[in-house]
Order: structure tokens, then C-alpha cells, then sequence
């Protein structure tokens, strides 16, 4: 192969990954709520990360926009989050996050996150929290046995 067609070939892979990202961040904005999301402990207005989370019955999953993985980069189980306190962003916050984003911290389990959300998406996310099930409850159907 000569240099312009080693060139060619490149250039068609660089074109192929734009349009695999592109596709990608298309396809998670259609069906999804965006948010920042960040791991404690983490200083002062760092370690933001961007993407779109999705709701399911009993998780809830966040896709990072910068990542070409398939598949939540993190997935929070319902019954193991708590949300422990909510702040509005610090001075060196506001340049990072949208203007009006309330700030939450919780833990999943024995790990400790913040998340920054708009008003429309905090709504969602504290009634999807807030809507789970009794941890002892337990769905029951025709087919599951009394106990006695």
C-alpha cells in the first residue's frame, strides 16, 4: 500500500468513530434525563462526569457521554441508595453545571456520590427514589405460597 492510501484508511476509521459517538450520544439523549454525576471523595469542582441516566424498575443506570463502552458506567440498585443531604452548587460548581442544578449527595451501598440535577430531573430522580418498595416487601402473585 502506498502513503495515500494508508492515509485514506485512516481517515475512514476517524470518520467511522465520529459516527459511532455521534450515534451513540443521539441515542442516549432520545430515551434518557441528563446529569453530572461525581464520586466522593473528590475535590473542589472536580471529577464531574456528564451522561444521561436511565430509569428502571429497580435500578437506575448512568451512561457517561464520553464513554464508547455499551453499558451504564454505573448502576445504582434502588434499595441500596440513600440521599443524605442536598446543597446548591459551590462558587466553583456553577461554572461546570447548568445554572439552577441543586446538588445531592448519597450513597449506594458504601459508596458515596454527589449528583447535580435541574429541577425537572430532581423531581424524577427523589420520586423514583422515594416510590420503592418496603425492603421486606415482597410482590405476591397467585403462585406464591403463604406463609404461615
Amino acid at each position: 500500500m502506498d502513503g495515500g492510501m494508508v492515509l485514506a484508511l485512516i481517515l475512514l476509521l476517524l470518520i467511522l468513530a465520529v459516527a459511532a459517538f455521534a450515534y451513540r450520544l443521539v441515542q442516549l439523549r432520545a430515551a434518557g434525563a441528563g446529569a453530572v454525576i461525581r464520586a466522593l471523595p473528590a475535590k473542589e469542582g472536580l471529577g464531574w462526569r456528564y451522561g444521561v441516566i436511565r430509569y428502571r424498575d429497580e435500578d437506575l443506570n448512568f451512561y457517561r457521554l464520553s464513554r464508547m463502552i455499551p453499558g451504564p458506567s454505573l448502576r445504582i440498585d434502588r434499595q441500596d441508595a440513600e440521599v443524605s443531604e442536598r446543597r446548591a452548587p459551590t462558587k466553583g460548581e456553577r461554572d461546570l453545571l447548568d445554572p439552577g442544578s441543586t446538588v445531592i449527595r448519597g450513597s449506594v451501598g458504601e459508596d458515596d456520590y454527589e449528583f447535580a440535577f435541574d429541577r425537572d430531573t430532581l423531581t424524577a430522580f427523589l420520586s423514583w427514589l422515594e416510590s420503592r418498595p418496603p425492603r421486606r416487601a415482597r410482590r405476591r402473585t397467585r403462585w406464591t405460597p403463604r406463609k404461615s
